[in-house]
């Protein structure tokens, strides 16, 4: 069925195919909006964030009464562990595709980086973000979200 030149699929079944890494951190360089995951206080937070990838690493901005700036802050020299995701999935065909980046978090400290991360990555909310974040990942995992064309096909 189309509706506004959108087609729409029925409930169904979907397949699940694995992506490897280098598709699945070419899909996150292609949007711009995803989903850091870290610990406050014992217990998993997440946040919406915009970024930008750079070599491989994902790059953030923060402020400084945030709670990722602190614990990146305090964080020891590994860095504080945290998740990254971000997806394009349509509301209503349920298709498309979600990756999942787990690696170690860390303040930009050099001037210049920090410099250069606010002249590539403008903030998305109306506030001041005079710091940046990298996050390299560690393990990198992705899915694509495709219909089953016929039924014997999943």
């Amino acid at each position: 069925m189309t509706i506004d030149n959108v087609q729409i699929l029925p409930p169904g079944p979907r397949r699940s195919v694995e992506l490897d890494s280098d598709e699945a951190l070419r899909l996150l360089g292609s949007v711009s909006l995803g989903r850091i995951v870290f610990t406050r206080h014992a217990l998993p937070t997440v946040r919406p964030v915009n970024h930008i990838l750079d070599n491989g690493d994902i790059v953030i901005r923060t402020h400084e009464g945030a709670a990722l700036t602190s614990r990146t802050r305090q964080a020891d020299s590994l860095g504080v562990v945290v998740a990254y995701e971000a997806d394009t999935i349509g509301p209503d065909t349920h298709l498309g595709w979600s990756v999942v980046v787990t690696g170690y978090a860390h303040l930009v400290t050099d001037p210049y980086e920090l410099a250069r991360y606010q002249a590539l990555l403008n903030p998305w909310v109306n506030q001041t973000m005079d710091y940046a974040v990298r996050i390299h990942p560690d393990l990198i995992t992705g899915v694509r979200l495709t219909a089953v064309d016929e039924p014997g096909d999943a």
